[in-house]
C-alpha cells in the first residue's frame, strides 16, 4: 500500500530537513518545494496528499497562505511556526487553516495530527473546515440593527433570486465576503459551488491560469490540465474579490466572458461555455480608477448592475454591541476562550473610527479573551490607544436614570424661571422613615440638575470619608462600578 504522502512547503532550509527526516521516520512519503515553486505540485495529482505543511517565514505570508489553502480545497494545511510565537499570528490566517504547530514539537503532538490527516477521506470532510466554513451561517453573520444593515439585507432579498452582476463596494475589513456568501446562501444557485478568489493576492501574470484554467504544456510547470475557477463555480458564484487591483489586460477577457459567457484555457483554442453568477467586490473607488485609466469603464458598467454599498463600522457604531456578542458567541463555540466587556468598555469600543472595520474589531475581541480569560474587561484594561476616549457612565441605579432624565426634559424646555440659587427640598410626612415621605418644590421653582449634583457630590464626599479614601470601597457603599466614581471625582474635581 503506497504512503500516505504529506507536501512540505519552507524556504527554512534547516528547518525543511529536519521536518522531512521526521516525516520519514514517522513512516510517510514527502515532497519539498519553496514559495515559488509550490505551484508546480498542485497542477497533478493531488488526492494522493493527506496534508500540506506551510513553514513561516515565507515571503508574502499571507498571501501565499491563502493561495495555498485556495487551491488545496478539501486537503488540511497545517502551518508550521516558532515556538513562542503563537500570540502574533493573526486571526485571519488561524482561521483558514487545519492547525497550527509550533516547532520545535514532539512525537506525541505531532503523531495526533498526522493520525487526523490519514484518516479516510470522508472523515477528514468532516473534520477539516469545522469552525471555520462560514457558508451555511453567512446570513446570520450579517448582524446589526442600524438602518445601513437593515437595508443591505433588503437589498439581498431583493436582488437574491436574479442572476444579476452586482458589485459590493466598501472598505477593507467591513466584511464584503459576508455579504457576496449571504446573497449566494439565497439564491438558487445555493446548492452550486461558491468559488471566491482574491484578483489582488494573484500576480497578473498567474491570474488568467487561475480563472480559465490551463491545458498541459501551457507554460513551464504546466505539467498537467488545471480548471480554473470559472469552471470550478460551474452553476454557482463565482466572488471576485478586490476587482478594483485587477491587471487592465485580464480586464478585457474578463469583460468578453461577461458579454459572451464564453472562454478558452490558457494554451488551448477550445471554447467553453459558463454559467456562473458574477459576484465583483473592491475598497477602491472605481470611477476614481477609470479617471487614473487603471479600469476599464466598460468593465465597470458590467459590473455595477446592482451595487451594494457596505457602511464603515464607524458609521453604525451602534451595531458595536451586537457585534461583540456574536463574536464572543463565535469564539465559545469553536472553544477558543470567552471574555466579557463592561458597559463603559463598550462605551469606549463606540467612540473609536475603526480604521480596519469589523476585521479589527473580530481581533481585539480575540485578543481580549487572551489576555482576560473568562474575565470582565473594564474600560481601563483596553489597550493604550483607546484610553483617549472618555468613559461613558453607565446608569447604576434607577435614582440616576429618572434624574438624567428629569434633567434632561428640564434643559430642553425654558428653564429661565428655575435660575434661583439651590434650596432644599421639604420633606412631608411623618419624622420616620415611612414609605409614606415624599419631597415637596419650593413654591419658586429650583434649579433640580444643579440640586442634583451638590447632592451627589455630597454623598460621595461621605462614603469617601467614611471610606478613608479608599474609592473602591466608597464606590462599593454607593453601589456604582469603582471607574463610573473615578469619572465622577474627575468631574466634580474631588480629592481622594
Amino acid at each position: 500500500m503506497a504512503l500516505p504522502r504529506i507536501l512540505l512547503i519552507d524556504d527554512n532550509q534547516t528547518r525543511a530537513q529536519q521536518l522531512e527526516a521526521v516525516f520519514q521516520f514517522m513512516g510517510y512519503g514527502i515532497e519539498v518545494a519553496g514559495s515559488t515553486d509550490y505551484i508546480a505540485f498542485f497542477s497533478g495529482e493531488t488526492d494522493r496528499l493527506c496534508g500540506v505543511f506551510v513553514g513561516e517565514g515565507i515571503e508574502k505570508q499571507a498571501t501565499v497562505l491563502s493561495d495555498i489553502v485556495g487551491r488545496a480545497a478539501k486537503i488540511p494545511v497545517v502551518l508550521i511556526i516558532n515556538k513562542g510565537t503563537l500570540l502574533h499570528v493573526s486571526t485571519a490566517i488561524a482561521h483558514s487553516v487545519f492547525k497550527v504547530l509550533e516547532w520545535p514539537t514532539t512525537h506525541a503532538v505531532l503523531k495526533p495530527i498526522l493520525d487526523k490527516l490519514a484518516a479516510p477521506a470522508k472523515q477528514l470532510t468532516l473534520t477539516v473546515r469545522q469552525g471555520t466554513d462560514r457558508r451555511s451561517s453567512a446570513l446570520e453573520r450579517l448582524k446589526g440593527k442600524s438602518q445601513a444593515m437593515v437595508d443591505i439585507r433588503k437589498l439581498i432579498d431583493q436582488v437574491a433570486e436574479s442572476d444579476a452582476t452586482v458589485l459590493i463596494l466598501g472598505e477593507s475589513g467591513t466584511g464584503k465576503e459576508v455579504v457576496a456568501r449571504a446573497l449566494h446562501d439565497s439564491s438558487f444557485r445555493k446548492d452550486r459551488p461558491f468559488v471566491p478568489i482574491n484578483c489582488g493576492a494573484i500576480p497578473g501574470e498567474l491570474l488568467e491560469s487561475e480563472l480559465f484554467g490551463h491545458e498541459k504544456g501551457a507554460f513551464t510547470g504546466a505539467l498537467s490540465a488545471r480548471q480554473g475557477r470559472f469552471e470550478m463555480a460551474e452553476g454557482g458564484t463565482l466572488f471576485l474579490d478586490e476587482i478594483g487591483d485587477m491587471p487592465l489586460a485580464m480586464q478585457v477577457k474578463l469583460l468578453r466572458v461577461l458579454q459572451e459567457r464564453t472562454f478558452e484555457r490558457v494554451g488551448s483554442n477550445k471554447t467553453l461555455h459558463c454559467d456562473v453568477r458574477i459576484i465583483a467586490a473592491t475598497h477602491r473607488s472605481l470611477e476614481h480608477e477609470i479617471k487614473e485609466n487603471r479600469f476599464r469603464e466598460d468593465l465597470f458598467y458590467r459590473l455595477n448592475v446592482f451595487p451594494i454599498e457596505i457602511p464603515a463600522l464607524k458609521d453604525r457604531a451602534e451595531d458595536i454591541p451586537l457585534l461583540v456578542t456574536d463574536l464572543i458567541a463565535r469564539m465559545e463555540a469553536s472553544n477558543r476562550g470567552s471574555v466579557r466587556l463592561t458597559n463603559a468598555a463598550l462605551a469606549v469600543l463606540m467612540q473609536h473610527e475603526w480604521p480596519g472595520n469589523v476585521r479589527e474589531l473580530a481581533n481585539l475581541i480575540e485578543r481580549l479573551a487572551i489576555i482576560n480569560p473568562k474575565g470582565l474587561v473594564e474600560a481601563a484594561d483596553l489597550p493604550e490607544k483607546f484610553q483617549q476616549y472618555a468613559v461613558s457612565e453607565p446608569l447604576d441605579n434607577v435614582i440616576e436614570l429618572l434624574s438624567e432624565q428629569i434633567v434632561d426634559d428640564i434643559d430642553a424646555a425654558d428653564t429661565g424661571a428655575y435660575n434661583k440659587p439651590v434650596q432644599a427640598c421639604q420633606v412631608i410626612g411623618p419624622s420616620d422613615d415611612s414609605s409614606n415621605a415624599s419631597a415637596q418644590l419650593p413654591e419658586w421653582g429650583m434649579d433640580l440638575k444643579e440640586y442634583l449634583n451638590v447632592l451627589e457630590i455630597d454623598l460621595i464626599r461621605q462614603a469617601l470619608t467614611e471610606s478613608n479614601g479608599v474609592v473602591a470601597h466608597a464606590a462599593k457603599r454607593l453601589n456604582m462600578r469603582r471607574t463610573t466614581l473615578v469619572e465622577k471625582l474627575r468631574k466634580y474635581d474631588l480629592q481622594r
